[in-house]
Parts: C-alpha cells; structure tokens; sequence
C-alpha cells in the first residue's frame, strides 16, 4: 500500500474508531460487537506500525496500551485538588445554606447539584486542543503523572473538540477539568470472577477496583479492567469567553466532547435540592456506577471566589451522602463453611431481594456470637445493609413478623467438611475445625500458600487446586512439589503449555525468601509483618521450630497470642512432617532477604493510615521493612512516625494527641527513596 493511500485508510478506519467510542461510552448506543472493534482496532494499528510517520498523539491507537513504565512522576497541580465536607443530615445542610447566605452579603445565588461519584480523583490538562497530562489527586498539592493509563479510557478525549461533538468555537489554548475515574457495576463483577478464577484476593469495591487499577504501571492492564470517568469540574480555562458558572462549565464541555455527570441539575433553593436529592436516591440503584450521595455547589463562579475556601475545603461546595443501603427479606437457611485456618463461619441464605443495584442472596452472619446476638433463626425476616463491601451484613430481625416459634439455630459442634470435632483455641471468638488435614482447609490453604505476598506460584487458581484436592493428586502443601507434568496435563483446562509453565513456577517458589515460606505455611496470627520479623530474628524454619512461646513473647511486636500460635504450630507432628517434605523436595528454608544499609529510617515504628495514592499499603510495609523500620497497625508512645494520608481518622488524632511526627505521602515516598 501506498504512502497516500495508507493515510486516507488511517484516517478512515480513526474517523469509524472515535465514532464508535463515541457511541460506546458517551451515548451508550454500541452499533457494533467488541470483536468487531478489535478487528477495526488491529486494521489501524497494522497501517501505523507499516507507516509511523503518520501516527498521531490523538489516534484511537495510543488509548491501547504502550510499554511498561519504571514508575509514575510526581507532578504539582496549579489549582489545588481540595477534599470535601460531607454531611449525612439535611439540618446540616440548611446550615450550610445560611452560611453561604451570609458570606454572599444576603444577595440571591443558585445552586448546581450532581451526583457523587463514587470513584478516583482525576485532573486533565488540554493544551492547544491535545491531552497532555492526565493525574491523580494524591494529597491534592502533589499526584502522580498517569497519562498513559488515562489514554486507555475510552471517554476521555484525546483531542478537544472531540470528533462527532457539537463545539463550533474557539478550543482555549489551556483547560483543565476535573472528573471521577471509575469501575462500572458490572465490569467490576466482572474483575472479581476472574480474580477469583486466578486465587488472587477480591477487590472490595469498585472504588478499590479502580484505584488500584489506576496505579499499574502497565497500562495495557488499565486497558484490560475498561476503565470509565464523568468529568464534573472546570479548574483552568484560557480563551476566549470562558464560562462564568458551574452550569455553563458542563454545557460548555459537553459540547466539547467530555462525559459529563447526567443527573446534574441548576437549583434555586434548597427546597430545590432537596428535590434532586431525592430523585437520584430513587433511581441510585438503576445506574451503572456507584454513587454515595450528591455534591452541591454554589453555581456562580464569582460567588464560588467570593466565598473561598478553607485550608482543607472550599466553602462553596459540601457532599451530601446517603446512609447505608439496606433491604428487608426472608433468612431462608444458614450454611456453615470452613477457610484456609480452619473458622467456621456462618453465611444467610436469603430470598432474593434488590439492593444496592444488584441481586442480593448471600449476606454475612459472621459467627457464632453474632447469630446469637441477633437471635437469627430460619425463617425470620431480616434487614440487610450493604456499604460498599462485596457480601452484606444481616444487620437485624424484623420480630414483628416472626412466625410462630422458629427453632435457635445450632452452630455445629464438627466441621460440616471432614466431620472431625470443631472448638476454639483459647478466648476466640472464631469455632475452628481441628484437623489439619481437613479438606476445605487444604484448598485454602493451598490457595493461601500460592498467593503474591507467599509463595507466589503463577498460574495455580482456585480451579487447578480444587481438582488437584479432589482427585487426591495433593493431600498437604509439600504434596505440590512432587506434582510431574503429566499430572498437571490431564486436569480440565490444562494444556501440554500451561501444565509445564505452572511446574516452573512451582520449581522457581522452592527459592523465595525466608519470610514469605513463614507466611505461606498460614499460622495463625502470623501477617506479613510478624513473617517478616521471625525470618530476621532466626534466620531458619529450623530455628522458629525450636523456640518456645516465652522466647517468641520476647521479640519486639510479637505478643502472648501470637507467640502461642507460633509455638503450637510447629509443634503439632502434621507440621514437622510437611516441612521435612518441603526441605527433601528442595524448599529454601534459610534464605533471609537482607535489610537495606544504614537508612536513617531503620529501627523506627512507623504506623501508616488513610489512603496511599502512589502504592498498596502492603507494598508500601515492604519497603519499610527492607530499609529495616517497623510498620505497626497502632499508635502508642513507641510510634515514631505516623504517616497520614487522606481519610486518616483516629490514628492520626491519636498521634496528635500524643505529639508524634507527622508525615503525609510525599514526604514519606521522598524518605524511603533516599540512598543512604
């Protein structure tokens, strides 16, 4: 093909992509199948690759995915991305009516009201029509530069004004907008099954989903998840005739081609608001993305700077959120199932019922103490409530409407898998089945042991170790190290490929370090942290074999329960005769990741609370570990450091209470990534 006639190709098969991007994500019209895009996509990615010379920052091509990046740049935001101030009363809000009021000098104003979003921050910034910067809020003075993994939203346009939009008029030569990133409902579901598919740990939430999708460094993972976003802000403009209210803004970026938020609306009082209020509560369920309230603004941008902000919030804006979700239904039966440690935990069984948007007929019980003081039983009517979380709780009984006298429910005495007695280890709350061979606690086990923070074997799901218990093919941990290829091969769904990539990383796991074999075997009580702790002080599986619960008690951070667990576990004869299996199949059982050179953090207990932007928490414990500090869940006189994201509650306080350091984020990442 030739140089001309590959342009004219290009910029049609561009002109098609963008229209059905448009349809997908804006209208929500789709015109034509997902393969069916792909195939369009391939075509136009094949010509660009034949002809570089004619790619441009704003093809559909670039929203797939490029290379890797080493790590997200930190970059500063102009206009600072200010926290909000929430509220779950109407009097409150009254409140916050009579406070504008007052700071407007009595003189009339409107309201802008709009969904709360229940997604990521995000700022973008257009120069001369072309996305530029694309960041997250971080502590909203500093965020992280994710351009690339922005590209991968289908509505975020890549160029303003976006192709099929309305805009007739001059593009500014700078803007700036502000939206929610988000998971849909459904793609979220999506996510969990095949997380669950693949034995890794479920997202909570979409949020979650969201937040931690936007931190990947690949962006063709963020591609995979299918990320959305509803812009709801205007931050910077430089142009010609900008708009002067938050009513004019989102028309105006509409027309330009951004997703605006749909359930926004001008008020022009608060009985106004109230009636919006109530409107988008009605149809919460309906949408297909989480909300957990509303966001009043005062329309007017001059008003909005008259009134200005405090340091943490403007005083022209508040969050209005909605109380948990509940739903009344019927307890149609309890089941009993059993995890990884051997907890017995009981789930409610209900008549489907509605709620939060999805069909709900599972919800947790917790334990046994929990039915008790509910007095759940068979047959009763109860209130569920849903937060966000993936299981609902059973929150109460409906005792009006008990029928006759419905029997207690008996939490059962032996494990409803194997049939061997169940008790509790000393003042547990937690009914565990004792035998360790107990089927239901292999799976999870074997699930646990394989996990990112343990073992980290790639490729052994929850599929694979379900067959592998059932057809006897492992009866322990140690069993997995003397599984042969063939074995592998003639499971359901496996191949002559995935069977040998699943033995390699079976083979490379005999060679990870100490700690996380520690985690890996599940003893009770045993994190991260505590595995992290006993590798450094004994070096050896061999060594924390042999130490007695007064001599574990000793170590800084391990207390009396944990110190017992330790103890019992390797004293019971299934342990020892695993680990003499995991050492004769060739396990590494002394391999001690060294601590960092002499940090000026070593030796410091540090407690992080609120929300990290730049990492997961547990990523983020690692690495004060390797510089050789001390993570901690709680704040006492010992805490050195509290570092304080947003959203950090009583810890924080806590920590101000007593006078101890505080850091935020980025003085936190600025420390650990000094080369001392």
């Amino acid at each position: 093909m030739k140089h001309d006639e590959a342009g004219k190709k290009i910029k049609t098969l561009r002109k098609e992509l963008e229209r059905h991007n448009r349809l997908y994500y804006i209208e929500a019209k789709p015109e034509i199948s997902d393969r069916e895009y792909d195939r369009l996509m391939r075509e136009l990615i094949d010509l660009e690759q034949a002809f570089p010379q004619l790619v441009t920052p704003d093809s559909p091509s670039q929203r797939v995915g490029g290379a890797p990046l080493e790590k997200f740049n930190t970059i500063e935001h102009k206009i600072p991305m200010l926290s909000l101030d929430n509220t779950y009363s109407r009097d409150e809000l009254e409140e916050f009516a009579k406070r504008v009021q007052k700071g407007l000098g009595g003189e009339p104003f409107s309201y802008f009201v709009e969904e709360k979003i229940d997604g990521v921050s995000i700022a973008l910034v257009y120069k001369d029509g072309l996305l530029s910067l694309g960041a997250t809020r971080g502590d909203g003075r500093y965020g992280d530069d994710i351009t690339e993994n922005i590209k991968t939203l289908g509505s975020i346009p890549l160029r303003i004004p976006a192709p099929g939009s309305s805009f007739d008029g001059p593009v500014p030569a700078l803007l700036e907008v502000r939206g929610e990133a988000y998971i849909s409902k459904s793609q979220f579901e999506k996510i969990n099954r095949e997380k669950e598919k693949n034995a890794e740990e479920l997202f909570a939430n979409p949020r979650n989903a969201c937040a931690g999708s936007l931190k990947l460094l690949d962006p063709k993972l963020v591609a995979a998840r299918k990320l959305d976003a509803l812009i709801h802000g205007l931050a910077r403009f430089e142009g010609k005739n900008p708009p002067q209210s938050q009513s004019e803004a989102m028309a105006f970026l509409k027309a330009l081609g951004f997703k605006v938020i749909p359930d926004a609306v001008k008020c022009r009082d608060m009985r106004d608001v109230f009636r919006v209020i109530d409107a988008i509560e009605k149809k919460r369920d309906k949408l297909q993305y989480e909300i957990d309230g509303v966001v009043v603004k005062v329309d007017s941008f001059e008003d909005q700077k008259t009134l200005g902000m405090t340091s943490k919030s403007p005083r022209w804006m508040i969050a209005y959120k909605y109380p948990a979700e509940q739903a009344e239904t019927v307890l149609e039966d309890i089941k009993v199932q059993v995890g990884r440690t051997g907890v017995l935990t009981p789930v409610a069984h209900l008549k489907p019922v509605r709620l939060a948007g999805t069909t709900v007929s599972r919800a947790s019980l917790h334990n046994q103490d929990e039915i008790e003081r509910l007095d759940a039983r068979i047959g009763d009517h109860v209130f569920i409530e849903k937060s966000g979380e993936i299981i609902p709780q059973v929150i109460s009984v409906n005792l009006k409407k008990r029928q006759g006298d419905l029997p207690k429910f008996v939490f059962p005495k032996k494990c409803p898998i194997c049939g061997e007695k169940a008790g509790k280890h000393a003042d547990e709350v937690a009914i565990r089945c004792l035998n360790p061979l107990c089927p239901a606690q292999l799976k999870g086990a074997l699930k646990h042991f394989a996990g990112r923070e343990a073992m980290d074997i790639e490729g052994l799901g929850v599929v694979i170790i379900d067959q592998l218990v059932e057809k006897g093919l492992v009866k322990d941990l140690a069993d997995l190290y003397n599984l042969k290829q063939k074995d592998i091969e003639d499971l359901e769904r496996m191949g002559e490929k995935s069977a040998k990539n699943l033995i390699e990383g079976i083979e490379q796991s005999k060679k990870r370090p100490l700690q996380r074999l520690i985690f890996a075997l599940g003893i009770l009580d045993v994190g991260v942290h505590t595995a992290f702790i006993l590798a450094e002080k004994f070096g050896s599986i061999e060594k924390i074999a042999k130490a007695t619960a007064a001599e574990l008690e000793n170590i800084r951070e391990i207390g009396p329960v944990t110190a017992e667990s330790v103890e019992r576990f390797f004293r019971q004869d299934t342990t020892k005769r695993i680990l003499r299996k995991l050492k004769t199949a060739g396990v590494k059982m002394d391999l001690v990741e060294k601590i960092a050179g002499n940090h000026p953090l070593r030796g410091k207990t540090i407690v992080l609370t609120g929300t990290l932007e730049k990492m997961e928490r547990s990523e983020a414990e690692a690495l004060l570990r390797k510089f050789g500090a001390h993570p901690s869940g709680s704040v006492s006189k010992k805490t050195d450091i509290v570092v304080a994201g947003p959203g950090a509650g009583s810890k924080l306080a806590k920590a101000q209470e007593l006078g101890i350091t505080i850091w935020d984020e980025e003085k936190f990442f600025n420390a650990v990534s000094e080369k001392k």
